[in-house]
């Protein structure tokens, strides 16, 4: 059944807690949204938060239009299941290296010597933190 509120559940939390990948649309004006695969973390304050690189079209795109979304659902072998959340979403200097970290620590196995080294790599470069502020949270669940 789908549901519609302005606010992320526990129950959408336990599910967006887990190491499942999003797709994050922004809006493009006169351009069709062109959903990308994210990592990504919902805050205890309800909110979702990724990692980019502050000159990516993302963030540009943000920067004229704040309007973003986020869709992430359960992998095929699972019931069927989805999240998706709209809204506002804030370019923030702040947190992101730290979010970059426990997102790898999430995704990867960090005992691997090829993933430590891609977080190094990740850590020695520029990062911002895209924040989206939910207005709409759908959800499905079957």
């Amino acid at each position: 059944m789908s549901t519609a509120t302005s606010l992320l559940t526990a129950e959408d939390l336990e599910f967006l807690g887990r190491p499942l990948h999003g797709f994050l649309s922004v809006a493009g004006g006169t351009q069709p949204p062109q959903p990308r695969p994210v990592w990504f973390e919902a805050t205890a304050e309800g909110t979702i938060q990724l990692i980019t690189e502050p000159d990516s079209l993302k963030v540009r795109r943000l920067r004229r239009d704040p309007r973003a979304s986020i869709v992430v659902a359960a992998p095929v072998d699972e019931r069927e299941r989805w999240v998706s959340v709209a809204g506002r979403a804030t370019v923030e200097a702040d947190g992101a290296h730290d979010l970059c970290s426990r997102l790898a620590a999430r995704y990867w196995d960090l005992d691997d010597r090829t993933r430590a080294g891609d977080l190094a790599t990740m850590l020695a470069a520029d990062l911002s933190r895209v924040v989206i502020h939910p207005e709409t949270v759908h959800r499905y669940a079957y």
